[in-house]
C-alpha cells in the first residue's frame, strides 16, 4: 500500500494541467490537493460504475488528455515523449478497432466502462509501468514485425489498384467496370 501511496504522491509532484488545477484548487479551499485528488477519483469513479453517459465520460478520459499531451510532446524538442505518445496512440486504435466489433457483447457487462476507463488509465501512465508501452513490445510489435510485409504488399496493391480508378474516373468521367480493371473487354 506504501508503494502506490508513493506512485501517488509522486504524481502529484508532477507539473501538469491536473496538477496545476489541483493546486489552484487547493490554495483557494485550504484543503490538501491530495483529498482532493482522492475525491475527484472517488467521484470518477462513481460515476463511471453507476452513472449516464459512462461510455462518452469514459471515451473523453482516454482521448482529451492524451491529446494534449501528445501536442505538447509535438511541441517539444525532445523526441522521447513523441515515441511515448505514438505508442499510446497505436494502443488506443487498436482497442478501439477490437472493442468496434464487441462492443455489443462487453458495454452488457457490469463495470464494462469502469474497467475501460481502468485499462486506458494503465496505457497513459506516466513511467515503466507505462500500459501502452509494455503492449506494444510484448504483443503488437511482435506481430507487426511477423506479419509487416504481406500487410505492405496489399496495401501497396489496393493503393494500386484506387490510383488505377481515380485515373480511369479522371480520364473517362465514369469508373471503369469490373472486366475493364481486369483487363478484359466486355
Amino acid at each position: 500500500m506504501d508503494g502506490l501511496r508513493q506512485r501517488f504522491e509522486h504524481l502529484l509532484e508532477q507539473r501538469n494541467l491536473v496538477t496545476e488545477a489541483l493546486g489552484a484548487l487547493e490554495a483557494k479551499t485550504g484543503v490538501d490537493k491530495r483529498y482532493l485528488a482522492a475525491g475527484a477519483a472517488t467521484l470518477l469513479s462513481l460515476y463511471l460504475l453507476f452513472g449516464f453517459g459512462a461510455s462518452l465520460l469514459c471515451n473523453v478520459i482516454g482521448f482529451v488528455y492524451p491529446a494534449y499531451a501528445s501536442i505538447k510532446a509535438i511541441e517539444s524538442p525532445s523526441k522521447e515523449d513523441d515515441t511515448v505518445w505514438l505508442t499510446y496512440w497505436v494502443v488506443y486504435g487498436l482497442f478501439g478497432l477490437a472493442e468496434f466489433f464487441s462492443d455489443l457483447l462487453l458495454s452488457w457487462f457490469p463495470f464494462y466502462y469502469a474497467g475501460k476507463c481502468a485499462f486506458l488509465l494503465f496505457c497513459m501512465i506516466p513511467g515503466p509501468w507505462n500500459g501502452a508501452h509494455m503492449l506494444y513490445h510484448r504483443a503488437i510489435r511482435p506481430l507487426f514485425l511477423k506479419h509487416h510485409e504481406a500487410v505492405d504488399s496489399v496495401v501497396r496493391d489496393f493503393s494500386g489498384r484506387a490510383l488505377d480508378v481515380a485515373a480511369g474516373i479522371t480520364r473517362d468521367g465514369v469508373p471503369p467496370s469490373p472486366a475493364d480493371r481486369m483487363g478484359r473487354s466486355s
